[in-house]
């Protein structure tokens, strides 16, 4: 089995933790943090490292066959560090009805790293999990002992390898918050944070269904529960890749407080519902609360395009 190196992308570990001075955290008697997740790897950041890593390992080399959406991150991701490391990439891509049409600029960006996309329809999508949908994938898709990725990356060794965030963030911080697709980053956050510390997400899609699927992934990582998690579920903004009006004002303002720019789909939505639960008095003075960042603005414009049915 090949050995893949993957100190060859240098990513920058442990990731920076900043504080920010905001006076509607200061005058609660809040400390709020800034996990630097996006700043870890130019073409890899943030929780997209933490969940690839550990599947690359996993890959050895081998060619490996993901899925996502037309503007997916986790495809552009996997794209990417297919080229930098020289193995082949196939993403199964939801909607057969864009195979006709030019590549939009983030399919583009993932065929020009040398990916390979094949288009399904949204049916077959859907049962991608099945195991005989999946062999025919497989069989149609990918050259012979290709190792599969679930949709957003989220699976049992990418939760392993969010576990090192939490575990970064050992005796700094009293609550964790992360914006959520999949699950797989706060499974593995919770689960590498100390006694006393708390991990709380924040979902990007409607649908009440997230809990079920970290504690699933948890299971799958783990054999059972770890670490003290929970989810607010209020901050979606109406759906994945939706933006209201007010979101939009509050990434704004935050920028121009602090001079760095915001994500809007996972991170904004992250940041405003911290700053909603610090108003609510949801945390006694003296916490400090860390938000992570799991990306920049550039990776939130590859999926403006993106309905709000579309998953990460």
């Amino acid at each position: 089995m090949n050995v893949l190196d993957l100190s060859r992308l240098r990513p920058r570990l442990p990731s920076p933790l900043e504080a920010v001075e905001d006076e509607r955290f200061a005058r609660r008697g809040l400390t709020l943090l800034l996990k630097r997740e996006d700043l870890i790897h130019p073409d890899l950041p943030g929780n997209k490292w933490r969940k690839l890593a550990p599947n690359l390992r996993e890959a050895a080399g081998r060619p490996v066959l993901t899925f996502g959406g037309a503007y997916s991150n986790h495809l552009r991701a996997t794209a990417a560090a297919g080229r930098l490391l020289g193995f082949p990439t196939v993403g199964v891509v939801r909607g057969d009805e864009l195979a006709g049409r030019p590549l939009n600029p983030s399919l583009a960006r993932c065929a020009a790293d040398g990916m390979r996309l094949e288009f399904v329809d949204r049916a077959t999508y859907r049962a991608k999990n099945d195991p005989a949908v999946l062999a025919a994938l497989l069989e149609r898709a990918a050259p012979a002992g290709a190792y599969v990725v679930p949709e957003g990356g989220s699976n049992a060794p990418a939760v392993h390898g969010c576990v090192e965030l939490g575990r970064e963030l050992a005796g700094a911080a009293d609550t964790v918050a992360v914006a959520c697709g999949t699950g797989g980053t706060l499974a593995g956050l919770a689960a590498g944070l100390s006694p006393g510390q708390r991990a709380l997400g924040v979902p990007v899609l409607r649908g009440g269904f997230l809990g079920g699927e970290v504690r699933a992934l948890q299971e799958a990582a783990f054999g059972g529960p770890r670490g003290e998690w929970s989810l607010d579920e209020r901050f979606h903004g109406g759906g994945y890749a939706r933006v209201p009006p007010a979101l939009e004002a509050f990434a704004q303002d935050f920028e121009e407080r602090h001079g760095l720019a915001i994500e809007r789909l996972y991170v904004a939505k992250m940041l405003y519902g911290l700053t909603v639960l610090a108003e609510e008095d949801a945390f006694p003075p003296g916490t400090r609360l860390a938000a992570v960042i799991t990306g920049g603005p550039e990776d939130g414009a590859r999926e403006t395009g993106a309905t709000p049915r579309d998953r990460p």
